[in-house]
């Protein structure tokens, strides 16, 4: 069992930058596809960003591609959403979520996420 647990969610005018963390516990391996979503109010949750841990391969919902970036830390076991830019249609709950054995094959899709933080809670005002 994989717990995830966000931090770093604020409040921001536009053109700011924010860092959120996902720090993941509980798992016995490494090969994980480590996903942002994020989800607005009267939306459906969107993949925002994925990254597999393996090999540190990368992939970008076209609205954030450029002014969001993902990564991690193995030994900290921790996953990085560092995002500049920032614009009012980012304002959402942003959720940290874990794909268990995944490969490079699959960085590239949203799907199959099966353990999911809490979520913390972006605004960003213009």
């Amino acid at each position: 069992q994989v717990q995830l647990v966000e931090s770093g969610g604020d409040s921001v005018q536009a053109g700011g930058s924010l860092r959120l963390s996902c720090a993941a516990s509980g798992s016995s391996h490494s090969n994980y596809c480590m996903g942002w979503f994020r989800q607005a109010p009267g939306k459906e949750r969107e993949g925002v960003a994925t990254i597999y841990t393996v090999a540190d391969t990368t992939y970008y919902a076209d609205s954030v591609r450029g002014r969001f970036t993902i990564s991690q830390d193995k030994a900290k076991k921790v996953v990085y959403l560092q995002m500049n830019s920032l614009k009012p249609e980012d304002t959402a709950m942003y959720y940290c979520a874990a794909r268990a054995w995944c490969a490079n094959s699959f960085v590239r899709t949203f799907s199959g996420y099966n353990y999911w933080g809490q979520g913390t809670q972006v605004t960003v005002s213009s």
